[in-house]
């Protein structure tokens, strides 16, 4: 985090949140977005304000005024504009698919008869729409079809990609029923991350894994040196149906998780855990092995069961050995899904907590995913891929 001292505002912009406190957040916002919207439009053309260099792609051409609802009220910005087209800055796009996809499952409670009389007034006051079927269909159509298209862009080689699920509550057929929302990550040659898609059903079973696998590959996924993820029965099938030849990493995490079902006593747990750990943080395969062979060994009399899960199990979380040094300790759970996503998405899908139907859960999990997605691809390299394009 940047220290305070560091930070350069305008004494003018203090004395504006002096005078005005909290009162002034729309001005601030407005001063702040307009700021990083022009600053983006000079990256665009290459160039400053009434610069003259050889290297300008483009000419600014003045500005638009666009009306925004927020949270803290109606704000216009200035939108900057290009004589030559083909721009529009993303400081103003981020986070406003998200916030309108959950605007919109509020807005679907009310018509369906979720929320109360009481609340329709509050849901307005936050969507900035009037609460009709008309009005949300028309916002639906707004968004629906930037998701789908994303949900079904073209994708390419990506060298690791991890699998997981999460479930959420959504009202089918009149009943509050538990749906899977499945999401693949992927990274990429340049050793960036990705979301490759997400899917909402009923369930986690193989139809459905299999179908979302499938549509991965369809559109084009391939180049896959492994694949993490849990052990979770449907996937296991619908990954060695769509993509059996490629090496396979079972979540290490979920594997130390799996392990305390075969711990006959409590106070053995502790030491289960440790001794998967000695196992894992092996320097190499061979050594890991070694390891697993003397916990095998070491529990056959104690815990039976456990010994024989593990000599079953355990071999499933060693693939990583294979791959290079510093790439292991990414490649060993599903902890890049489940932190910076599957977090995220809990963050923003517990203010709905039910959500009206399948639809309205898939649209706000993708404008997510969708942004968390855009952030990696402009952001710091993930992993390094030496000597190789």
């Amino acid at each position: 985090m940047t220290p305070l001292d560091d930070c350069k505002v305008s004494p003018a912009f203090l004395e504006l949140v002096a005078s005005q406190g909290m009162e002034a957040l729309p001005e601030v916002i407005r001063l702040v977005v307009n700021a990083a919207m022009r600053a983006e439009r000079d990256r665009h053309v290459g160039a400053d304000p009434y610069e003259r260099t050889g290297e300008r792609t483009g000419h600014a051409n003045g500005y638009k005024p666009k009306t925004l609802k927020t949270r803290v009220g109606a704000v216009t910005f200035a939108v900057p504009q290009v004589r030559e087209g083909g721009f529009y800055p993303q400081s103003l796009e981020k986070g406003l698919r998200s916030e309108r996809a959950l605007k919109l499952a509020f807005a679907e409670m009310v018509i369906q008869g979720v929320s109360t009389r009481n609340v329709a007034p509050i849901i307005e006051q936050l969507c900035g729409f009037e609460v009709s079927a008309g009005t949300v269909s028309r916002a639906m159509a707004e968004l629906d079809p930037m998701l789908l298209a994303w949900r079904t862009r073209p994708l390419g080689e990506y060298r690791y990609v991890y699998l997981d699920a999460r479930y959420e509550r959504c009202r089918v057929a009149g009943a509050v029923r538990d749906v899977a929302v499945l999401i693949a990550m992927g990274v990429d040659r340049r050793g960036r991350r990705e979301v490759l898609g997400v899917s909402v059903s009923l369930s986690e079973a193989e139809v459905h894994w299999r179908e979302f696998l499938l549509g991965l590959k369809e559109r084009g996924l391939g180049g896959i040196r492994l694949l993490i993820s849990d052990d979770h029965a449907g996937l296991k099938a619908a990954r060695l149906a769509v993509f059996g030849g490629v090496p396979w990493q079972r979540c290490q995490f979920h594997l130390q998780q799996n392990a305390q079902k075969y711990v006959p006593k409590v106070g053995m747990k502790p030491e289960v855990v440790r001794d998967l750990r000695t196992i894992f943080n092996a320097p190499d395969r061979a050594e890991a092995e070694a390891f697993l062979q003397k916990a095998v060994a070491k529990y056959a009399i104690t815990a039976p069961k456990l010994s024989e899960w593990m000599e079953a199990n355990a071999p499933e979380g060693l693939t990583v050995f294979g791959f290079p040094d510093g790439h292991r300790r990414k490649l060993r759970t599903n902890n890049p899904i489940e932190r910076p996503i599957n977090q995220e998405i809990l963050r923003r899908t517990k203010v709905v907590r039910i959500f009206p139907n399948e639809a309205s859960c898939l649209r706000l999990v993708s404008a997510l995913v969708m942004e968390i997605s855009e952030e990696w691809q402009t952001g710091k390299v993930y992993l390094t891929f030496d000597g190789e394009e």
